[in-house]
């Protein structure tokens, strides 16, 4: 059956677009395996040109990378007995071997609780040289000691993708298309598009990376001297540390579309994975920090998370990530439901960018409700 637009939803995006918060907006809502509602609205690029969204467009996902994919291949390396979760990051990354880094572990970058800060220029801290990524990481001041709070954070993740190219002896990319990509058949998901793809992909910024230049100067408290793209950013990564990186990190880097996307968001529910064993699924939706910040899983947010974008009509239970350039997915594992919101938020004349986090759970309360009508 085909999927069909809910009308209240698509009224509602329509009138966010209309408000400025985005040119374009892709949703897709799914019950046990099943797509039930999708809806394309608006338009993927204003700048240099007009193009329409449609259910096809393919959108920077940013830290859906995280785990639709790191998230992914980290429990693929659990289940082959490669790694195991509470195994300290310094057995396999040398530059981890220091006094305050050697208790992190892999649970800790997995669910955010290494310490780490939430980011750094890492462009900047190594002059340019990639290999000197991971040392610049290892030698950061942690903000915490590791399993005592919950920060968000963009390094621990990258440390995660160097991790995972350190045990499958390949890049980060080709790891993910040779375990993930190719057995789902995904056609339409990629790091590093091709310049074939670029009419298909949603547009980012409009005046190169003005934003995260602005956080560089703030970091800083002076100009900062670097190769910044100018113009619209368009068919490549937002993302700067992951453009450095060479298009494919930990933490971001991940194109994909609506349909793929939810192909790998099945891969985290225990009937509908192909990846995985079904048992595996837990570590998903099980609360590995509790009583600390916030409510994290393996790779994911969990909705018990005190104003979580989930809102309050999913169920604790459920677990979530959003992405910077205005993603989001987020999955009830009971109902075995599936929520995909994508928009390109920062292809905005101006900034700031619109906070969407409230647009996020108006949409899931409309969608649990359009899923209510239907039965």
């Amino acid at each position: 059956m085909k999927p069909q637009p809910a009308t209240k939803i698509s009224s509602f995006l329509a009138e966010r677009i209309e408000a400025g918060d985005f040119p374009s907006a892709v949703y897709l809502i799914a019950e046990r395996g099943e797509v039930i509602f999708a809806d394309a609205l608006g338009h993927s690029v204003i700048e240099p040109e007009r193009r329409t969204a449609t259910l096809e467009t393919i959108y920077d996902l940013a830290s859906l990378t995280k785990p639709l994919v790191t998230g992914l291949l980290v429990a693929r390396l659990l289940e082959s007995g490669t790694l195991r979760l509470d195994d300290e990051v310094a057995n396999y990354l040398e530059p981890f071997r220091r006094s305050d880094k050697q208790a992190i572990t892999v649970r800790h970058l997995a669910t955010h609780t290494s310490g780490l800060p939430a980011w750094r220029p890492l462009y900047l801290l190594t002059g340019g040289d990639r290999s000197s990524a991971l040392d610049a990481i290892a030698q950061l001041e942690l903000e915490s000691p590791p399993g005592t709070r919950v920060i968000y954070s963009d390094l621990g993740f990258i440390a995660l993708g160097f991790l995972i190219e350190r045990l499958t002896g390949r890049p980060f990319s080709e790891a993910a298309h040779d375990e993930i990509f190719a057995p789902l058949a995904l056609k339409r998901t990629f790091f590093n598009p091709d310049e074939s793809w670029r009419a298909e992909i949603a547009a980012c910024e409009l005046g190169g990376t003005i934003y995260e230049r602005e956080m560089c100067r703030k970091l800083s408290a002076a100009e900062v001297r670097y190769d910044w793209r100018e113009g619209v950013i368009w068919g490549e990564v937002h993302d700067e540390n992951a453009r450095f990186l060479g298009g494919a990190s930990g933490h971001a880097g991940l194109f994909s579309c609506a349909h793929d996307a939810f192909c790998l968001a099945q891969q985290f529910l225990p009937r509908t994975t192909e990846l995985l064993r079904p048992t595996t699924c837990a570590l998903f939706s099980e609360n590995m920090t509790a009583g600390l910040n916030e409510a994290r899983a393996l790779a994911w947010q969990l909705a018990a998370t005190q104003d979580s974008t989930a809102g309050p009509s999913l169920p604790p239970e459920s677990f979530g990530h959003t992405g910077f350039t205005g993603t989001s997915c987020w999955l009830d594992p009971h109902r075995e439901r599936i929520f995909l919101l994508f928009t390109n938020r920062t292809h905005v004349p101006k900034l700031p960018f619109a906070n969407i986090n409230g647009v996020r759970r108006r949409f899931h309360s409309l969608a649990v409700a359009a899923l209510g009508a239907k039965t």
